[in-house]
């Protein structure tokens, strides 16, 4: 397929991509929701106490530390197409690998595996989303980040539904991993195909966030945090904090991806009614509420009530903070590789963050530690509020040459 330079807004090739990069970033997600609602099994069948899973969720950061740097690499050898679909399968096979692991050893090798995999696809399908946000000429990021959501709810909810028909954890996951490797190749047909010059050089391996770009990175950290620890503690935490039986624990997760899903797919328009700023201020009170009522739960519909004020306050801050570090500095490619780098591996570091937290106090402080972290969304939103690269992305494809420009410099941020 041409690099997206050559595709105008309304072609048929880069609908065609829209609609495929959107499927991809759901089958990632449905991957991580149905991964999310077997973790109190994971803990319970390998008797695992709250510590020892905290330090075994932080080998997936490990892994994807160490390889995600890679993922720029395999897209600059092999095209954007068909790294998108092989770290995808990849990262979906992958799923079926921690329920199978015998021992704690063990499961911090799969959880290894399972970070590198996840981090690569995750790269690569960004990666790919900003190609077709630049071609198809409207800010489609917070939409796509949506259909994560949507996916990880999907995924949430068959396993809610394996966990109340009693499932075994083994064979639910590896059945949802065999249904999302067959369905990823049809999935991708669509997606651009984007190719560097014969003569470019390939990308660095790390892209440190330079000084413009701190501020926003410590404002999608402090998303992230909440996120992470929420997607990868909700079900223990209703589980051990107020008593929830297996079922409603696990459903816990399927309440926060669906407020967070729909927050972020109506995350565009308010964003272009309220601005930047002010939407972020919003959704930092939405947080802070959230994690108060996470907090101070004695009953389970108190604390699903909480994480789900959680995922609405949380869903549109890392969108935001990458069109933010679009905006800053002399180089955004960089600004947008160091940004995206602070805030995922804070994503991945965060289950392990809460569970010793959780394990030297107690899990509610921990959770007083991630609603203090979302109350900083509400002070340092205005960081977030320079400019309007994203919002001027239709302007610039109107301008003369403006499609090809645009086009350059996703191609550009793709493959850095």
């Amino acid at each position: 397929m041409p690099h997206p330079d050559s595709l105008a807004p309304s072609s048929d090739a880069t609908r065609r991509a829209r609609l495929a990069v959107g499927a991809v970033f759901a089958v990632h997600g449905a991957a991580q929701g149905s991964f999310a609602t077997r973790i109190p099994w994971i803990k319970e069948h390998l008797d695992l106490s709250t510590a020892v899973l905290g330090l075994a969720l932080a080998f997936p950061a490990i892994g994807a530390s160490l390889a995600m740097p890679l993922a720029s690499r395999i897209m600059h050898r092999y095209g954007a197409l068909a790294a998108v679909r092989a770290l995808l399968m990849l990262w979906c096979a992958a799923l079926a690998l921690p329920a199978v692991a015998p021992s704690l050893v063990a499961l911090c090798a799969v959880f290894a595996v399972f970070g590198a995999t996840a981090g690569m696809a995750d790269v690569v399908m960004n990666a790919q989303g900003v190609d077709v946000e630049r071609a198809h000429g409207r800010s489609i990021m917070s939409g796509l980040h949506g259909l994560w959501s949507v996916g990880t709810l999907l995924g949430a909810a068959v396993g809610v539904g394996a966990v109340h028909l009693g499932v075994d954890a083994r064979a639910h996951l590896a059945l949802v991993a065999a249904t999302l490797v067959a369905a990823t190749p049809f999935i991708c047909r669509g997606l651009l195909d984007v190719r560097p010059k014969p003569d470019e050089d390939p990308p660095p391996r790390f892209a440190l966030p330079p000084r413009s770009a701190l501020l926003i990175g410590a404002v999608g950290m402090c998303a992230i945090l909440a996120e992470g620890a929420s997607a990868d503690w909700s079900g223990v935490y209703l589980r051990e904090v107020t008593g929830a039986s297996e079922t409603v624990a696990a459903a816990s997760y399927t309440a926060f991806a669906c407020t967070m899903a729909a927050a972020r797919l109506a995350g565009d328009a308010v964003v272009r009614r309220v601005g930047p700023v002010r939407a972020v201020r919003l959704s930092g009170a939405l947080a802070v509420s959230g994690g108060t009522l996470v907090v101070t739960a004695q009953a389970p519909a108190q604390g699903i009530a909480g994480f789900a004020l959680l995922g609405v306050g949380v869903a549109v801050v890392v969108p935001l903070a990458f069109a933010a570090a679009g905006r800053s500095g002399p180089n955004p490619s960089q600004a947008i590789a160091g940004v995206a780098t602070v805030t995922y591996t804070t994503g991945l570091f965060a289950p392990t963050l809460i569970g010793t937290i959780g394990e030297v106090t107690s899990l509610p402080v921990s959770f007083g530690v991630v609603t203090a972290a979302t109350a900083v969304l509400v002070a340092a939103a205005g960081v977030l509020g320079a400019g309007g690269r994203s919002a001027t992305v239709a302007s610039d494809l109107s301008a003369p040459g403006g499609a090809r420009a645009a086009g350059d410099a996703g191609g550009r941020l793709a493959r850095e």
